[in-house]
């Protein structure tokens, strides 16, 4: 497994890092270009998560046809491209350009498969927070060498520096990762978009991913435009909000990934990070001083940090294995239009309304959306059980439709064998062997 998935998850976490490395900083460099206007500058902090969910499933249904890797390395071209424009942009306009062709490279979803694809259905879970976890480091070092190399070089070298890590990839891809094996699956069901779009948990968890990733465009827009312009910091003393930040971000990540996975409180934590979320932009909206703006900016990190590892695995628990690939589609291209609108939005009222006004309103929707997630229900626990087909009776398979206690079941024909779902509440593991044989 490790052969398979440190480089791909070194992939995405590389093409992470080109795109949060210029994100702490990206909006004071945008404001003094050419043409520049709040709105347009927020704009470019999230207008690459327009595209990447406008291609999202063009780059899915691409990989498919053509296989992976060649779709993958497609991505990061585009990538390489992108970040080269944001590079040599001397007004706003290309910049845009830019941006919008760096979130072209809609490769996410494709490592995705492409891992799926690489390894066993047991060691899954492990390769997924595997790569959430490469991703996480990526963050973190953004964090801190975003601001840190564009006060040194400037922040055009970050878009250099961007360039150059999707060339990079591109190398590991072709060098490291082997050829993925066709992977076929026979599920007793079918994706019904429908039955997805209506599944209420469902849209609980969408508008979730659409308000914390709005949340998170605007807060780094407004961060050092605000420590910038109200607290009269430099650009190399961003480090010093983004730190603290970052630090205790990641000390609250494990337990709240903890408590969600082990203990069930998947509601719960979503609950706190919301109301961190709203006591962190009335700090920021109200703040008299450079120390309660920090604060501010901590608790919101906090908050975020809290849901980010548990946001994707939540969302699958509400749907069948063979509706996994559609509801994170979904999932995912609501938390990349809420990136895109965080900006948007974001700058056209921070233009026009003031912070005192925007934080109010911000307070207000997450009241609102603490409601939405205290009706919907925490996951029931499941278990999967695997079971070579040579050894049991396919025939029989029909005892698994009509039991209240097997919440799903499904072929894997290329690894010849069935996987069944089921809640070990109701019925054992040795009980459902049996009915088998």
């Amino acid at each position: 497994m490790i052969k398979s998935v440190l480089p791909l998850s070194a992939i995405i976490a590389l093409r992470f890092l080109g795109l949060f490395l210029v994100l702490p900083v990206i909006s004071v460099y945008a404001i003094n270009l050419e043409g520049s206007t709040t709105t347009l500058v927020g704009i470019v902090v999230g207008g690459y998560a327009l595209t990447q969910m406008i291609f999202q499933i063009p780059f899915g249904v691409m990989s498919d046809k053509l296989g992976r890797k060649g779709t993958i390395i497609t991505g990061l071209l585009l990538f390489a491209i992108g970040s080269l424009i944001c590079a040599i942009s001397t007004d706003i306009y290309t910049l845009l350009l830019g941006r919008f062709l760096q979130g072209a490279g809609a490769i996410a979803a494709v490592i995705t498969a492409m891992i799926s694809d690489l390894v066993k259905e047991e060691q899954r879970p492990k390769a997924m927070a595997t790569m959430g976890m490469f991703i996480g480091i990526s963050f973190a070092v953004s964090m801190l060498a975003g601001p840190t190399l564009g006060a040194a070089f400037g922040i055009e070298v970050l878009f250099y520096i961007t360039m150059i890590l999707a060339l990079a990839s591109i190398f590991v891809i072709v060098k490291l990762v082997p050829n993925p094996p066709q992977i076929t699956h026979t599920y007793n069901g079918k994706a019904k978009l429908s039955s997805v779009l209506g599944n209420k948990n469902l849209i609980k968890m969408n508008i979730t991913n659409f308000l914390q990733k709005g949340l998170m465009t605007f807060a780094f827009m407004i961060i050092p435009m605000v420590l910038m312009k109200n607290y009269e910091w430099v650009l190399s003393d961003l480090w010093k909000v983004y730190l603290p930040a970052m630090i205790f971000g990641f000390i609250a990540m494990a337990p709240a990934a903890i408590i969600a996975e082990k203990k069930g409180k998947f509601k719960e934590i979503l609950v706190i990070g919301i109301a961190l979320f709203a006591i962190s932009y009335l700090i920021i909206g109200f703040s008299s001083s450079t120390l309660v703006f920090i604060i501010g900016v901590v608790v919101f990190f906090i908050g975020f940090n809290m849901h980010e590892p548990i946001m994707q695995s939540l969302a699958t628990k509400f749907a069948k294995v063979h509706q996994r690939g559609l509801v994170l589609g979904i999932f995912n291209s609501f938390g990349y239009l809420g990136t895109f609108l965080g900006g948007l939005v974001g700058g056209i009222f921070f233009e026009s309304a003031g912070m005192s006004s925007i934080v109010i309103a911000i307070t207000i929707i997450c009241i609102l959306w603490a409601i939405l997630i205290i009706t919907m229900p925490n996951p029931t626990k499941k278990k999967f059980l695997y079971l070579p087909l040579d050894k049991y009776d396919l025939e029989k398979t029909s005892v698994l439709e009509n039991n209240d206690a097997i919440d799903e079941w499904y072929i894997n024909n290329t690894e010849n064998i069935i996987a069944i779902k089921y809640n070990d509440d109701k019925i054992s593991e040795h009980k459902i062997k049996g009915s088998l044989i």
